[in-house]
């Protein structure tokens, strides 16, 4: 994928996503179904307790690719180039220190995530996703007025509302929650449960993520899988 050119109605995104080579990586890419860096595909194994298939219970974030979010999805500004962003991307990158960061499984609403387990971790999180927005920002195409105004209909806070309108997103700074998807939405109560069940054996196996570098992933066109474009090593290898 290094040297690949996008359409002009690509859209781009900065997501957290385990090192290539880590553990972590395999499991979040075998259980979504799909390896989002080399195409792969995946029959994930079948947790105990589910009546489903976990491939159809992960439909909506395998087209995503194993990550979380930084920088959500954006097209381009006008006059910005992709060797703009790649050039924009790999100096931020170098500004950033790795840490260690402990997660559990949880429930967000109805669908089942990795969430931090404490404060500490959430907020050094939180504090390299603002630096990405901030620095991204620029570069990113504002949303059009149409897509705005459907966008401010949804059940919005004042403060997202806010953000929204300033930033093109409503779950930054503050309103920022990191995570990363593990199913589509469940409606089912026990489904759910025991989706997460069978998660927090696997992170406990599998230890804290290492938040080590970023990533550029791409939507070549609307509909697309999101495949990982270019990984972001953070300037130093030595994690807190």
């Amino acid at each position: 994928m290094n040297g690949a050119a996008w359409s002009a109605g690509a859209r781009f995104a900065v997501y957290y996503a385990p090192s290539g080579a880590s553990a972590w990586w395999r499991a979040g890419s075998v259980r979504l179904g799909r390896d989002a860096q080399s195409g792969e595909r995946h029959v994930p194994p079948q947790p105990e307790g589910l009546t489903r298939a976990l491939t159809e219970l992960t439909e909506a974030p395998r087209r995503y690719g194993w990550h979380g979010t930084l920088v959500a999805p954006f097209h381009l500004a006008a006059g910005v180039t992709q060797d703009h962003l790649l050039a924009a991307a790999r100096a931020w990158a170098l500004t950033q220190h790795a840490f260690m960061l402990p997660v559990e499984a949880a429930t967000l609403g109805d669908f089942v995530a990795l969430r931090p387990v404490d404060q500490q971790g959430e907020a050094a999180v939180r504090a390299l996703a603002s630096s990405a927005l901030q620095t991204f920002h620029p570069l990113r195409a504002r949303p059009s007025a149409a897509d705005l105004a459907r966008r401010l209909e949804a059940p919005l806070s004042e403060r997202q509302r806010a953000l929204l309108i300033d930033w093109g997103y409503p779950y930054v700074f503050d309103e920022f929650r990191f995570h990363m998807t593990l199913s589509g939405s469940l409606a089912d109560l026990q489904e759910r449960a025991a989706l997460v069940a069978w998660w927090r054996q696997q992170t406990s196996a599998l230890g804290p993520l290492s938040v080590d570098q970023a990533a550029l992933f791409v939507e070549p066109a609307p509909g697309e899988p999101f495949v990982l474009w270019q990984r972001l090593p953070f300037r130093t290898g030595e994690v807190a």
